[in-house]
């Protein structure tokens, strides 16, 4: 009985880092060319306008920013916007933001297109 007392803590933390491992991508996110279902609306990222983040290995004066081209959609309409990172739009009868942007900027190369990850936040409703 001792002994089962004993691992019942080591399981219990086996069991967090298998749930840790077995998550995806989080919800709201989206690669480009791949549409997301965030709040009722969906949204496509497309292009990269813009990507001037500060690399994270140098001291920068200015932080930079992320500008994604996106398809919004819902119902029956459609709407192409610019979304930069941390900037609330209208959208509907709401705000859609872009929330984050991964993987953070390194200065050693460009990120490839195929590694960005964005994630939406939609407030409001339709």
């Amino acid at each position: 009985m001792r002994n089962a007392a004993a691992l019942l803590p080591l399981l219990l933390a086996l069991a967090a880092c298998a749930t840790g491992l077995a998550r995806t991508a989080p919800q709201n996110s989206a690669r480009l060319g791949r549409a997301v279902p965030v709040g009722g609306i969906t949204v496509r990222p497309d292009r990269v306008v813009e990507d001037s983040r500060c690399p994270r290995d140098v001291r920068c004066v200015w932080a930079g920013r992320v500008i994604v081209g996106a398809i919004v959609s819902g119902g029956g309409w459609s709407r192409r916007v610019d979304l930069t990172l941390g900037e609330p739009v209208p959208i509907a009868d709401g705000t859609l933001t872009l929330q984050s942007v991964t993987p953070e900027r390194g200065s050693a190369r460009p990120i490839p297109l195929r590694n960005y990850r964005f994630q939406f936040d939609f407030q409001g409703g339709l």
